[in-house]
């Protein structure tokens, strides 16, 4: 797979708008601000839940948000998806018949932004997940990757007030989404995993926000062995790192990283001292804030 085989598209004008306002000075700025828009998603004949998001791939983010609620079994064969940008409704059709109204009563709300859910029998399943344990980070890997997404063009830098996440293979970026809340930008590459036969074992999974457990949950549930973001942990999501072996890297920027699991898969093969400081990122409009964390 190519170097970004898919990126984001900060020109896209479905995605942003232009709102008139003041700034800090009293002048009259212009920004770009996110749009969102709901989107219900349905298994067949049954209504699952409405997502709020940006709008753009949606059977990526609706086969993804299947699977890591273990309402699709990865080896589900789906027969159809259908979106229909008016009604803002998305369909997955399969060829196995489903019914989930007990699973929607066992769902548990988490952490993340907007309305992100667990469902019990995802906290179950994680116990039976086994990560690749002959997978690496190269630090000079790692280097790599944070330069090349973080001065990409995308809407963060655009507008702010929006998640990426970003599937990696050694030191090639190679999916990266973004939306509203995290958990939709994860689930849009655990879509395009799926429907694109894309193996999890030897890949690296980068976000912007927080390493919590919906995001260690998450990372696990799609088999990739390697969590890394630029924000921090919380506990729990430390505690389910090291339950599943998941090597987990957060606060990393510029030469710096904090490791607090699996640091067993680390290479360290590049020099901090040769790593310049993350400088302040560029392409900002005026008016928007570091707020994606």
């Amino acid at each position: 797979m190519d170097e970004f085989a898919v990126l984001p598209d900060p020109d896209d004008p479905r995605l942003t708008r232009a709102v008139d306002g003041i700034d800090h000075e009293g002048r009259a700025i212009e920004t770009a601000v996110v749009m969102e828009r709901p989107l219900t998603l349905f298994l067949n004949g049954q209504e699952i839940v409405t997502m709020m998001t940006i709008g753009d791939h949606p059977e990526y983010l609706a086969v993804g948000y299947l699977l890591n609620q273990n309402m699709l079994r990865p080896d589900d064969e789906i027969t159809g998806i259908d979106h229909d940008d008016e009604l803002d409704v998305v369909v997955v059709r399969t060829r196995r018949e489903t019914d989930y109204e007990e699973k929607l009563k066992k769902k548990v709300r988490t952490s993340g932004c907007a309305q992100g859910t667990v469902f019990g029998d995802v906290m179950e399943a994680f116990e039976t997940v086994r990560l690749n344990p002959a997978a690496v980070l190269h630090t000079s890997w790692l280097y790599q990757l944070t330069k090349k997404i973080n001065t990409l063009p995308s809407l963060y830098l655009k507008s702010g007030a929006i998640h990426g996440s970003v599937l990696c293979h050694a030191d090639r970026p190679l999916i990266y989404m973004e939306d509203v809340g995290r958990h939709n930008a994860v689930d849009k590459i655990a879509g395009f995993m799926m429907l694109n036969g894309v193996p999890a074992d030897d890949k690296i999974f980068y976000t912007t926000g927080r390493l919590t457990s919906e995001m260690v949950l998450k990372t696990v549930q799609m088999g990739i062995p390697i969590l890394i973001s630029r924000s921090g942990f919380t506990a729990w999501g430390v505690d389910l790192a090291r339950q599943a072996g998941l090597t987990l890297i957060g606060r990393a920027k510029g030469k710096r990283f904090v490791a607090l699991s699996g640091a067993e898969r680390i290479v360290f093969d590049a020099d901090p001292a040769a790593v310049p400081e993350e400088e302040r990122r560029h392409g900002r409009k005026s008016g928007v804030t570091d707020d994606a964390a």
